[in-house]
């Protein structure tokens, strides 16, 4: 499995920007589709965003579309969510994952993703 690693959770007012990061190691990065995910106290894992191994593919949750941007460098090994106009309902723990590229294509489950980073928070303040 891949390693991985966030950073760049925090607080933030409503209405401003968080940059997160996920550094994997340990396997070979393009061979991964990424995704983000997000837990809030009391409710579900859920997904906000996912890219396909090389970016050529992008799928976004309808509740961050238009404000958050999925990206990532594969010579850095890395991956991005760029959020935008947060609102206190984004308010969770935000973890990225790994999923084996030719598995389950386009696939938003968690259960189809096989490594996990150890979440990172984000609080937005009203």
């Amino acid at each position: 499995q891949v390693q991985l690693v966030e950073s760049g959770g925090g607080l933030v007012q409503a209405g401003g920007s968080l940059r997160l990061s996920c550094a994997a190691s340990g396997r070979t990065f393009s061979n991964y589709a990424m995704g983000w995910f997000r837990q809030a106290p009391g409710k579900e894992r859920e997904c906000v965003s996912h890219i396909s191994s090389i970016g050529g593919t992008t799928y976004y949750a309808d509740f961050v579309k238009g404000r958050f941007t999925i990206s990532r460098d594969n010579a850095k090994s890395t991956v991005y969510l760029q959020m935008n106009s947060l609102n206190p309902e984004d308010t969770a723990v935000y973890y990225c994952a790994a999923r084996p590229a030719q598995y389950r294509v386009g696939s938003k489950r968690a259960a189809d993703f096989e490594s996990w980073g150890q979440g990172t928070q984000v609080t937005v303040s009203s």
